[in-house]
């Protein structure tokens, strides 16, 4: 059984070192993910990986069956969860290239995406005070400091509807509210693993300033172009932090639903 998940954002369609040993189709009551999990093992452990947008990109973020995929996740035995992303940088001390290690996220899809699992005979209000699980969020950061590829430690996320990018008044708007970097998946990928009890980490990186802040046009090729440029650096961070995770979860993640239902 796999125990630990990757989701590829943009430009991220595989894992370097992953030795797959099935594809593997799930069916889920949401209907079908993304595209096949492709489950491997990197120095024995075992990992299941999909890539967001399906495989060719061809889906965008407001289309994606979020649901079907973190579903998707959990009834492969995935225990801890790791979501790549490409974002525009907001904090005027991020640069392209950089690599954020989120702590926290803001909501602004405004309920246009399924974002519970909970819709029909029960009633359960997660505690979503820290998104981001501390345990794996130690890991990735225990892997940096080992691979050199330190990433920025802290991030807020702020998460837009798209497809279309954001407007300069909205970044600026953003900024206001604390948003270190703006992207367009992360919600409701975090709440749904608090759901399923499953332990996240959001690690993105920067593609390019948001709009208004270099003073030019943005361009979706040159995002996925970034992206595939820190492929190496990402996938070395991904790889030390899978051997750093401790073995069981001492984290509060695997209760998530405690004390949850009403």
């Amino acid at each position: 059984m796999s125990k630990i998940g990757v989701i590829g954002g943009s430009g991220l369609y595989d894992i370097s070192g992953l030795r797959i040993t099935e594809d593997r189709e799930v069916e889920t009551p949401y209907g079908r993910p993304s595209a096949p999990y492709r489950i491997g093992e990197i120095e024995g452990i075992p990992i299941a990986f999909l890539p967001r947008h399906g495989q060719p990109h061809s889906i965008p973020p407001h289309k994606i069956n979020y649901r079907a995929n973190l579903w998707g996740f959990k009834s492969l035995g995935v225990e801890r969860l790791i979501s790549v992303s490409a974002t525009g940088g907001i904090n005027p001390s991020l640069k392209p290239g950089d690599i954020v290690l989120l702590d926290q996220i803001i909501d602004m899809t405004m309920g246009a995406r399924a974002s519970t699992f909970y819709e029909a005979d029960e009633v359960v209000h997660i505690d979503f005070t820290e998104p981001y699980c501390p345990e794996l969020r130690q890991g990735v950061l225990s892997a940096g400091k080992k691979t050199g590829i330190a990433p920025v430690q802290t991030g807020a996320y702020i998460c837009t509807n798209g497809p279309r990018l954001e407007s300069r008044a909205e970044i600026k708007f953003f900024s206001a509210m604390g948003a270190d970097v703006v992207g367009m998946t992360g919600m409701p990928e975090a709440c749904l693993a608090r759901e399923l009890e499953i332990c996240f980490s959001g690690i993105c990186l920067v593609t390019n300033h948001a709009a208004g802040i270099a003073g030019k046009k943005l361009s979706a090729v040159d995002v996925i172009e970034k992206m595939k440029e820190a492929n190496l650096r990402i996938n070395s961070l991904l790889r030390e932090t899978f051997v750093l995770i401790p073995a069981e979860r001492g984290c509060l993640c695997k209760d998530g639903l405690k004390d949850a239902r009403v």
